[in-house]
């Protein structure tokens, strides 16, 4: 057996591997905040989105049959079927930057990566389809990019890149970086693009590509680039070096520590010059990868960032890695022990999270305080909604049948989280809607969701909900615009045989429209 074979099966048994063990979370774990705030993009597709553009929407309405099926696994399968395609790309750019085994330990370093197994492999977010296309553009990237745009092929792989990108940007806008790393690359680098007339054509594509982002932004106003301009926004700040703490602590974690530490000493390495690949191949890199990180982390001095935001550019640096230790197991065979210590690593974190999130092993949150009770573990964020749900239709059967809230009763929240995971664990369970009272800042998608469900009806009866770890009293706009609002029932969640938290139900009734701005998008 050559080596491409024998390292190309080992491949398809990690993915396979991994494909169980990311399904059966996917199936077990309930969904978390941001999850089930993305499924109210396939619920409600449009052009592009308040947060997002139109791919995670997308991804979802294809694995759940247009939002037939709903439950965790079918809207995760797009996660759980990503995931897989990807250990497999980045497979291939290891061969493509040296050999068969720098694409194998790629693919296991890649694996041992908590962003890549997790929040992209289990979890469904926009980072998710991401992941794929920013993958997939790297490998052309690196086929292409370097190479003299005569030379056949070139023309026909620069406009694959470019469609890939496109579709990278619907994912996501930060994959524009690869755009930026490419012309970068060909300014210094291979100007014999300039002359090309593929590299015109393959910007105008991408750009093509993502005209639904630009249109739905004309009818809305650039409300969502207006919005993420200004969470990067640095003027008026003051350094902080307490942000850019947290931004580098959360990269170690998302990225796995070991993984993190080998990417650093690795990068270093490539830049001084020591490791064994081609200079091309290691430009293209670095140049695909650095300046989305170094980018967040100069914004982390100034303002509060999400570690996430940088993943996908030290996720294109795993092939160093791969390429660093290959330099030192010449002769070695098996896995490097670094590589089995990064595996062990996110295995831990897999089993220790799952013990903790439905038996809650570590005592997060000591508190006895009644309404705050679970407050400071943050494990309850994937735990008692569908126990919490299943009283909560007993509750609104109650209510319906003793005559105290009306058929027509909805959801109503002032957030958009937590009001999407009442929603999907709990008003769907009874057929209720959901609908948000607030500012375009406070509710997102849901101000348009209001529309698209007929807006607010005088004279309705809502139910509004919180619970212990995020305990807020309904706000002062729901309370102007009901007649009443009265707590009515609270329900405790049980974790390991004590109370973890507690859901706490608010009854608003008679809807009565004092506030006019609850009929548009109030900024």
């Amino acid at each position: 057996m050559n080596n491409f074979k024998k390292y190309s099966l080992n491949v398809i048994y990690l993915i396979v591997i991994s494909t169980i063990v990311r399904a059966f979370l996917a199936y077990f774990l309930e969904l978390g905040n941001d999850e089930v705030y993305y499924r109210l993009y396939g619920l409600f597709p449009d052009w592009s989105h308040f947060d997002h553009p139109i791919m995670i929407g997308l991804l979802m309405q294809i694995t759940t049959f247009d939002m037939v099926f709903q439950s965790e696994f079918f809207l995760r399968l797009g996660s759980i079927i990503i995931g897989a395609i990807n250990i497999w790309i980045v497979f291939k750019i290891g061969l493509a930057i040296k050999d068969e085994r720098t694409g194998f330990y790629a693919s296991l370093i890649y694996v041992s990566s908590i962003y890549a197994t997790i929040i992209t492999g289990v979890f469904i977010l926009p980072d998710t389809p991401q992941s794929l296309f920013w993958l997939w553009a790297l490998l052309l990237m690196i086929q292409t990019v370097p190479k003299c745009p005569n030379i056949p092929m070139s023309g026909t792989n620069m406009l694959k890149l470019s469609v890939v990108l496109g579709f990278g940007i619907l994912s996501k806008y930060t994959t524009i970086f690869l755009w930026a790393g490419i012309v970068m690359y060909i300014l210094i680098f291979n100007r014999d693009w300039l002359k090309s007339k593929w590299l015109y054509i393959g910007l105008l594509i991408s750009a093509i590509i993502c005209l639904p982002i630009l249109v739905w932004n004309i009818q809305n106003d650039f409300i969502s680039i207006n919005f993420h301009t200004n969470r990067v926004d640095m003027s008026g700040y003051s350094i902080g070096i307490d942000y850019l703490i947290n931004e580098l602590l959360g990269e170690l974690l998302y990225n796995n520590p070991i993984v993190y530490i080998l990417v650093i000493v690795s990068t270093i390495a490539g830049l001084r010059g020591k490791l064994s690949l081609e200079k091309s191949h290691l430009r293209m890199l670095l140049l695909a990868g650095l300046p989305i990180v170094i980018t967040f982390i100069i914004f982390s001095l100034f303002r509060r960032t999400l570690p996430h935001w940088t993943a996908p550019g030290v996720t294109t640096l795993i092939p160093l890695a791969a390429v660093y230790i290959s330099d030192r197991r010449i002769k070695s065979r098996g896995i490097p022990f670094v590589i089995i210590l990064s595996l062990a690593f996110i295995f831990l974190i897999i089993v220790s999270g799952l013990v903790q999130i439905n038996k809650g092993f570590v005592p997060f949150d000591k508190s006895t305080e009644y309404n705050r009770i679970g407050k400071n573990d943050p494990s309850l964020d994937m735990y008692g909604y569908r126990q919490a749900g299943h009283k909560f239709v007993q509750i609104v059967n109650r209510d319906i049948r003793t005559g105290v809230m009306d058929n027509n009763s909805f959801m109503v929240g002032s957030k958009w989280f937590p009001l999407a995971n009442y929603e999907y664990y709990f008003a769907r369970k009874v057929g209720m809607n959901a609908l948000a009272l607030g500012k375009l800042t406070d509710i997102h998608k849901y101000a348009w969701i209001n529309e698209e469900r007929g807006g607010f009806i005088e004279g309705t009866d809502a139910y509004y909900i919180t619970d212990s770890r995020e305990f807020n009293l309904p706000d002062s706009i729901i309370y102007r615009n009901f007649e009443s609002v009265t707590p009515s029932d609270t329900i405790d969640v049980i974790r390991g045989g004590e109370i973890a938290k507690r859901i706490f139900i608010f009854r608003c009734k008679d809807l009565i429209l004092k506030d006019s701005s609850i009929h548009m998008l109030e900024q």
